[in-house]
């Protein structure tokens, strides 16, 4: 069996948790095994509902326990499921929570970790991943010398799947020690900036030093953001400079994106930035310095001041929706 655990928000599936699926079928064939997801959380029946479309047999841990995200229950739930069917490969995205739980499954599993991979491989009797290193510039390749393994997938590497299961839905419950348990949530808080989740967005609008400072995001980037339904996105300089929260910074220490358009406004584009963005589909630069790096990964570049062509393409949009 492949195990798929599933990342989910606000009673709906992550694009990651697609992507698994995709990657987990695919392995699936070539193992010649059946790929199993797995949902966990407080009140996710639909959740799993959903994952059954892609995936023909969903497992579903259904306890208040896991209402929040902590690595110590979510990491006992997986290893415990893991041991039950028994898995071959567990799943996770390389998200924040997927690099907090798999090494901890791996270890509990006495099973190899490759992380942050983005393609996968049967090779004989082990598991060949590759994987970016040194800032994309370079591809790594990683083996996992026996099963089980324990797989984290690099977001927005893998096609999203089509939905063509009629998949099972099994309840599984699992025991919480007090171990598990000495972690407790006291306040959740909302990120401030765009409405649309960096990871989930097919538009992002990013901007960098060249807006002049956090009202630039405020008067360019988020009008022209929430006319394309976009997320926001912002280089390291403009977090460090507390313009905008770390959330938000796509780059090498920061978020990896792979919208259809990817906007940058004022953008230089360092290559640790580019690192982050270089999967876009269509990338649009407007910065005054034609010289600027950000022009030779761009598709469409205009040289020019963003305060005066942004304020220009957002009337334009506006007047085209209206």
């Amino acid at each position: 069996m492949i195990l798929i655990v599933a990342e989910h928000s606000n009673g709906k599936l992550r694009k990651s948790a697609l992507e698994l699926a995709q990657a987990g079928r695919e392995l699936a064939r070539e193992l010649d095994v059946e790929p199993v997801g797995l949902i966990l959380g407080s009140g996710v029946q639909e959740c799993a509902s959903e994952l059954a479309r892609y995936l023909p047999r969903v497992r579903v841990v259904d306890d208040p326990a896991l209402a929040d995200i902590r690595a110590d229950t979510w990491t006992t739930a997986i290893t415990e499921l893991a041991k039950d069917l028994p898995a071959r490969v567990v799943f996770l995205s390389a998200s924040r929570t997927g690099l907090s739980v798999g090494p901890r499954v791996a270890v509990r599993l006495g099973a190899p970790l490759l992380e942050d991979v983005t393609s996968l491989e049967v090779d004989g009797d082990s598991l060949a991943a590759t994987r970016l290193a040194y800032l994309a510039r370079v591809t790594e390749r990683v083996r996992a010398g026996s099963l089980p393994a324990v797989v984290s997938v690099k977001p927005n590497v893998y096609a999203l799947p089509a939905a063509s299961e009629t998949g099972s839905v099994e309840a599984a419950e699992i025991s919480f020690g007090e171990r598990d348990l000495r972690v407790t949530v006291g306040e959740k808080r909302k990120p401030a900036g765009g409405s649309v989740a960096l990871e989930e967005a097919s538009v992002v609008v990013s901007g960098g030093r060249g807006l002049g400072g956090a009202e630039g995001f405020a008067t360019l980037v988020e009008p022209l953001a929430g006319l394309l339904g976009a997320g926001i996105a912002a280089t390291r300089a403009v977090v460090d400079a507390g313009w905008r929260p770390y959330a938000e910074q796509v780059g090498q220490t920061g978020k990896t994106v792979a919208p259809e358009l990817y906007l940058a406004l004022g953008v230089s584009g360092a290559v640790q930035h580019l690192s982050g963005m270089n999967r876009s589909k269509v990338v649009v630069a407007i910065n005054k310095d034609g010289d600027a790096p950000i022009f030779k990964a761009a598709d469409y570049g205009i040289v020019g001041d963003v305060h005066k062509i942004v304020p220009e393409l957002t009337e334009a949009l506006r007047e085209g929706k209206g």
